[in-house]
């Protein structure tokens, strides 16, 4: 494969181009992004957006697969068996979840300043048990799928023919933590780390079982903590 074609796969399936375009038919619909009463975001919205986009970019994923003669199980699964690959997931899920605190206690000591956002703008999502239950599914099926099928095609086109699987991840780390940014400069910290480690597993096993289910378990357990502990 060229550099230029894989170099544009990538940009296509980075999240910014299919979200934009998912963002432009929900506003042609006249959907936005905030509640009726004006207040925080949509629950609505945030679904819609993130399921759509996430049907759309692992379908474009698998087309630019299949159209090159590539077999997504074997990019996706490789050789592993599933079952004890599923089990890794669910022991990383504690694994992943004192990474996330350990950057932000140590961001928010040495460097306060990161800490810019109070209060997550996505808490407005998870007020009642069942605006956390959706949120649950969306959080598991954009975040865990989603986002580990998107990282494994990324990283699989730079180990072809761009620089190596390694830079890749360096690379999409940054924009993966950059997506978060409205969650706060530390929170998108975190989530760069997060997604290095994520990654790392995938690019050690060759599949993204363990590191789905370790990423869907984190989305997760976050809606959890907010629940117990309001916030």
């Amino acid at each position: 494969m060229s550099r230029a074609r894989a170099l544009l796969e990538v940009l296509i399936c980075s999240g910014y181009p299919t979200q934009f375009l998912v963002l432009a038919v929900l506003w042609s619909a006249g959907l936005g992004p905030r509640a009726a009463d004006g207040g925080g975001l949509s629950l609505a919205f945030v679904a819609l957006l993130s399921l759509a986009d996430a049907a759309l970019l692992v379908g474009l994923v698998i087309y630019f697969l299949t159209r090159r003669g590539e077999r997504p199980p074997d990019v996706f699964i490789g050789a592993r068996p599933v079952l004890p690959e599923a089990g890794r997931g669910i022991l990383l899920v504690p694994a992943s979840f004192l990474l996330a605190a350990a950057v932000i206690v140590t961001i928010r000591t040495a460097l306060p300043s990161l800490h810019n956002v109070a209060v997550n703008p996505f808490e407005d999502l998870m007020r009642t048990p069942g605006q956390r239950a959706v949120l649950a599914v969306v959080v598991m099926i954009a975040g865990g799928l989603r986002e580990e099928v998107q990282r494994a095609f990324i990283l699989h086109r730079f180990q072809q023919s761009l620089g190596g699987a390694w830079l890749g991840l360096g690379l999409f780390s940054v924009v993966f933590g950059l997506g978060h940014l409205q969650q706060g400069r530390d929170v998108a910290v975190a989530t760069a780390v997060l997604g290095a480690f994520w990654g790392a597993i995938y690019i050690t096993r060759r599949s993204i079982v363990s590191p789905a289910i370790a990423h869907a378990g984190f989305n997760v357990s976050e809606i959890v903590r907010n629940a117990v502990g309001g916030g």
